[in-house]
């Protein structure tokens, strides 16, 4: 707890209101430097410049949702600006580490332009790389060990729920649901997805003004056209085209109240 507090109170950084000597630093370098070589020239991780006339949403998760983090920006044109965390966000156990280092660099009083803003959606996900087994770097659903236990995911999920009650006060949060997991895939068990989600769910009735994207229901009864094939949980065009106007969907019910 006292970790979380302290992390908590870098990310709250982003609050302050008195800034110190102009920097030739920017926002967008700081991005970039965020985002590193790997994922600087995908156009899902581009800076974006906020428009303070518009809503601001944030979108947290793994590849999954990289992949349809565009035909979310694209739904959303003019309605609010979107943005996505700088990097694969992964289990449960990373998400308040690097939520705080994106908040407390973007937030940098010493930039010329920080983030002044404040989140009115926050849509996040966690679960896809907690049920995944590994030997050591390599996924492995025979030899490997869970990255998280169901009990180890809740209390994580427990302590991401405050951190973003904290972070973002007035800001909706929307949970996805974790995908389905393909039957051959070399790393997961298929059927994990269904017990996660239900592990979340639980968690979730504790704060039941926290609204539920299913994006695994939604999901399941196209996955084996959507799938890129047996043994990989990522989808074509056609899967995370209709994955992200699914987001934008549900996020666009929520935008009027937010206005």
């Amino acid at each position: 707890m006292e970790r979380m507090n302290r992390l908590l109170l870098a990310a709250l950084f982003c609050g302050a209101s008195a800034f110190g000597a102009a920097s030739t630093n920017s926002a967008e370098d700081a991005w970039y430097k965020l985002v590193g070589n790997k994922f600087s020239t995908r156009p899902e991780f581009k800076f974006v410049k906020n428009n303070p006339a518009l809503p601001n949403v944030l979108i947290y998760g793994d590849s999954i949702s990289i992949h349809y983090t565009e035909r979310v920006r694209k739904q959303l044109k003019d309605r609010a600006n979107v943005y996505r965390l700088y990097c694969n966000g992964g289990d449960s156990g990373s998400f308040i580490g690097k939520m705080t280092k994106m908040q407390t660099a973007m937030c940098d009083e010493k930039l010329k332009d920080p983030w002044t803003f404040k989140w009115d959606v926050i849509q996040f996900n966690v679960g896809l790389h907690d049920l995944k087994y590994l030997d050591g770097k390599k996924l492995d659903k025979v030899n490997g060990k869970q990255v998280s236990s169901i009990e180890m995911y809740q209390k994580n999920l427990g302590d991401i729920i405050v951190y973003l009650k904290q972070l973002a006060p007035n800001a909706t949060l929307i949970f996805a649901t974790t995908t389905p997991v393909a039957p051959e895939e070399a790393g997961r068990k298929a059927g994990d997805s269904e017990k996660y989600n239900a592990a979340a769910l639980e968690v979730l009735a504790n704060d039941p003004e926290i609204k539920i994207n299913d994006l695994y229901s939604f999901t399941l009864p196209h996955h084996s056209e959507w799938g890129i094939a047996a043994d990989n949980v990522h989808y074509n065009e056609t899967g995370w085209s209709a994955q992200g106007d699914e987001v934008a969907r549900v996020i666009l019910e929520i935008l009027p109240e937010k206005k």
